[in-house]
């Protein structure tokens, strides 16, 4: 395949069906995603999407911010802002409205993710109190079970409880 574009060659573009394995995501994902504008992949003379590596590191960062709870038009936002035209030899740079427009998306979306952290170190105090008490279940069945009896087995158990 020879890809349309200049900036693609055959040998460093893939196909849509290689991006999604290698994103692990299915090929209606990554054109879901190129239809809201967050890539646009180049295309071969047949007309074939062809992913450059820019493209799968940006989809990558768009998937890891979508497992952490960000929207898609959260994250099409941040993607989107428009550029100002370059100075000479300069680079296009986001214009002041298009950074106060991003820093507004991106205040919301780390308090958003601030929640999460902190709901999921609720979560992991609470799995840690539980695997404490499964740990003292274990330990007295097996003592059970190595013919210890049952008031030694209790009193081992009572010793072991957290202080509440």
């Amino acid at each position: 395949m020879t890809a349309t574009s200049a900036t693609a060659s055959p040998s460093s573009a893939i196909t849509v069906r290689d991006a999604a394995a290698r994103l692990d995501v299915t090929p209606r994902t990554l054109k879901y995603y190129e239809e809201l504008g967050i890539v646009v992949p180049v295309r071969s003379e047949g007309g074939y999407r062809l992913y450059e590596q820019a493209d799968l590191d940006k989809l990558a960062r768009v998937l890891r911010m979508r497992s952490l709870g960000f929207s898609l038009t959260a994250i099409t936002t941040m993607l989107q802002q428009p550029m100002e035209a370059p100075a000479e030899g300069g680079r296009p740079r986001l214009s002041n409205a298009s950074l106060k427009t991003l820093r507004e998306t991106l205040t919301e979306q780390l308090a958003t993710l601030d929640a999460r952290v902190a709901q999921v170190r609720r979560e992991l105090k609470e799995a840690g109190a539980l695997q404490a008490q499964l740990r003292r279940d274990l330990d007295y069945v097996e003592r059970r079970l190595a013919g210890e009896p049952v008031e030694d087995a209790l009193a081992q158990r009572r010793k072991e409880r957290p202080a509440p």
